[in-house]
């Protein structure tokens, strides 16, 4: 899978995390931000690279000491993203798909997950809904 995505674009002032969740909330689901999302799990995950590229620009994958877990921090549309393979020994659902054998990453930005990608399928974090 090469995917040949531009995405990087640069802001004057700091971003906002409801700045952030607005992008999220109003992107189209076949937007460029799920492309580099899906390509930056099956490059790290799948193929194994040590650098992945997201349009033009390349960022490391690193591999946290403890597990081994992948690591990787880069940009989508001026918008700072770290992904997250997730640790197959924690009591949530998506480390239990990872035990199973799943690939599994999880994406966050300004300390919140907004992301995740299982096997390839990407689903969005969005707000619970209130219990009525």
């Amino acid at each position: 899978m090469n995917l040949a995505i531009v995405v990087r674009v640069h802001a004057p002032e700091p971003i906002l995390f409801c700045e952030v969740m607005r992008f999220f909330v109003t992107a189209d689901t076949d937007s460029a931000l799920d492309a580099a999302l899906i390509s930056v799990w099956h490059q790290a995950l799948v193929e194994r690279k040590k650098i992945v590229t997201v349009g033009e620009d390349t960022y490391p994958v690193r591999r946290a000491s403890k597990h081994k877990l992948a690591q990787i921090d880069f940009e989508v549309e001026g918008i700072g993203i770290r992904g997250l393979e997730q640790n197959p020994h924690t009591t949530s659902r998506w480390a239990k798909l990872a035990r199973e054998g799943s690939k599994v990453m999880q994406f966050l930005t300004a300390g919140r997950y907004i992301n995740v990608v299982a096997d390839g399928k990407l689903q969005h974090y969005g707000p619970r809904e209130k219990a009525k």
